[in-house]
């Protein structure tokens, strides 16, 4: 319950980063070839210690019955002196003697000086006792199970270093897709939504194709571009398009895969990576995530020393381009903020361009493509869905299409029809229908009046979006949700909108204390997401009349002194301040068109939805 479709206010604000990105089926490969590699190792060692300890017990068993058949030296002594010994039989630079008494098994003793042993045997045979001396010579080949079993444990233990150190990558790294992208042609027509940036990118696709046509002229190739943006935008999807474009190889390393535990490995696949674009210039660098290395250098130890090590390398391999070297390379992050100076500065990441969730035109052009390999219905009228998902990404719109197949599928339809794509809606900005789910009387009524007043405050709010949908169904974590068309492309949101959404925000918080006399914990998302607006209308976009335009955003302590030592409580009391506005103004809205609140509430109760054109109707008379 709360749990709103926020998605038009997050989505501009940038706060609420959602799982996106195109499946990178290639770097999936990579990395289930590499587990395998590590699964087969992990295989063989498993098998060889379990021979070991097979081979352990055997020898325990062996070694328990040479105890019970083992003879004390001082015994064997006593033995030989009473004439009771018959044969000796012994090795060549052994201590252990096989010996045969009268009547007795034979018996194994450790002899601690062969050499004496052997003078006292033979001076017992001169003396006239019949003692038979066998002496071997010793075999190597005989030695060769047991030096080898000594010396398995150290060679499994440089086996698996070996294995360790080849797994994390002291070889070459870096996908290469150079054959796989030229058969998959993936060019700038499989991305929609990005006319200016590819209008960018073409230039650098010139240059790869040309170069001395810019060489000539004393231009110098940009070394690297830097692409950010929140995730599932198609950073990735537009480096691959530039490669393709320009019909030349295309090295993909993700960020994080360059940190690993050994001190220097980071830097050392730099440099492989590198080596390697050398070879096949003229090419393109891809490193995604790139704030994994790239991240601001630190005086830490440990880790941060071994992070710093790699960011060095990187720019070190960057500045050392010739020319003559036709090598480009792309980054992408969604933290731009976090990178290091010194890899933006001119002559690194020459370029950076902001890769924006895509406009209605964008959206419909992501529709369009997505939806050309899945049989839609006539009904599906993808310019409506376009104009509904102001803010979802194009991997969002791509996910919207593919539950929406798994939908009509389920529902055994022949195509995808327009519920399936509603559904499909639902089920990725709110979470799947919990329809079983068993609710009593006193939540059903608690639910219904809360979503009422959510819907029932937007409604007499002029800047707030039109109620789509209000349920009481379970969805996700959610209780119930009132969802709002999102048919606008916002850039800019001013503080009566701010201050309003913090009124819609409150609505059902103030319908349950209105109508209920109490309050639940149902209001708690809301709550949540309202002190975000609010604080960062007051520390973030300096809407406070008191305090004033003033950035108070992660400031450090020292830094927010030069405000005066109380800036902090005052900070607090405006936020507060248009908290405490925004709820005493939904109970006033509230209470002047209780009726409509009612009136929607029963409707809920009664038959658990309320559409579009039925929330309209009860407001016709308005």
């Amino acid at each position: 319950m709360g749990e709103e479709n926020n998605k038009e206010f997050q989505n501009e604000n940038n706060r609420y980063n959602e799982n996106g990105g195109r499946n990178e089926n290639n770097k999936q490969n990579d990395n289930k070839k590499s587990n395998d590699k590590l699964l087969i190792v992990l295989t063989v060692i498993a098998i060889i210690l379990v021979i070991i300890a097979i081979a352990s017990v055997f020898l325990m068993q062996n070694k328990k019955e040479q105890d019970d058949n083992t003879l004390a030296y001082t015994d064997l002594i006593k033995e030989i002196s009473n004439g009771n010994v018959e044969k000796v039989e012994m090795t060549v630079g052994s201590t252990t003697v096989k010996v045969k008494i009268k009547e007795q098994e034979e018996k194994t003793s450790i002899v601690p000086n062969t050499e004496a042993f052997v003078n006292l045997i033979q001076d017992k045979v001169a003396e006239g006792n019949e003692i038979e001396l066998i002496q071997k010579p010793r075999s190597v080949w005989v030695q060769i199970p047991t030096i080898i079993l000594n010396l398995l444990p150290t060679l499994i233990m440089i086996a698996l270093f070996v294995m360790i150190f080849k797994l994390q990558g002291l070889g070459e790294k870096g996908k290469v897709y150079e054959e796989t992208e030229r058969k998959t042609k993936v060019t700038f027509k499989d991305v929609a939504g990005l006319e200016e940036e590819k209008a960018e990118m073409i230039e650098i696709v010139d240059f790869l194709k040309k170069p001395e046509k810019y060489t000539k002229m004393g231009a110098k190739i940009p070394r690297g571009v830097l692409l950010y943006g929140k995730p599932g935008t198609g950073k990735t999807l537009i480096a691959k398009a530039i490669a393709g474009e320009a019909n030349v190889p295309f090295i993909s390393m993700s960020g994080s895969e360059f940190i690993e535990m050994f001190a220097g490995l980071g830097a050392s696949r730099v440099r492989k990576l590198f080596e390697r674009a050398r070879k096949l210039a003229p090419c393109i660098v891809f490193i995604d995530e790139i704030d994994a290395i790239g991240s601001r250098r630190a005086s830490n130890s440990g880790a941060e020393t071994e992070n710093n090590q790699t960011l060095n390398q990187l720019l070190v391999e960057m500045d050392g381009f010739s020319s003559e070297e036709t090598i480009i390379v792309l980054a992408a992050t969604n933290r731009p903020e976090m990178l290091d100076k010194a890899l933006l500065r001119p002559g690194r990441f020459d370029r950076q361009i902001t890769i924006p969730a895509p406009d209605l035109k964008g959206r419909l052009e992501i529709l369009k493509i997505h939806g050309a390999d899945k049989k839609l219905s006539d009904d599906v009228n993808l310019e409506s869905i376009a104009e509904d998902t102001a803010g979802f990404t194009g991997a969002e719109l791509a996910n919207i299409l593919n539950e929406a197949a798994i939908v009509a599928t389920k529902n055994g339809h022949e195509e995808i029809e327009n519920d399936d794509i509603e559904e499909a809606v639902k089920k990725v900005t709110v979470g799947l229908e919990k329809k079983e789910r068993v609710i009593s009387e006193k939540d059903k009524k608690l639910t219904a009046y809360h979503e009422a007043g959510h819907a029932v405050v937007s409604r007499y709010l002029p800047t707030q979006s039109n109620v789509k949908e209000v349920s009481i169904i379970p969805r996700g974590v959610a209780g119930g949700y009132t969802m709002y068309k999102s048919d606008e492309d916002k850039y800019y949101i001013s503080k009566t909108e701010m201050k309003e959404k913090l009124i819609a925000l409150l609505g059902g918080r103030a319908a349950e204390k209105l109508v209920l006399d109490d309050i639940s914990t149902g209001a708690s998302n809301d709550i949540e997401v309202a002190t975000q607006i609010a604080r960062d209308m007051v520390t973030k976009y300096g809407m406070s009349d008191k305090l004033g335009p003033i950035d108070f955003q992660g400031k450090e302590p020292y830094e927010m002194q030069m405000f005066g030592e109380d800036i902090g409580d005052k900070i607090g009391l405006e936020v507060k301040a248009l908290i405490d506005e925004a709820y005493e103004n939904a109970q006033k809205l509230l209470i002047a068109h209780r009726d409509k609140l009612d009136l929607i509430a029963e409707t809920l109760l009664r038959q658990e939805k309320v559409n579009e054109r039925e929330f309209q109707e009860f407001f016709k008379d308005i």
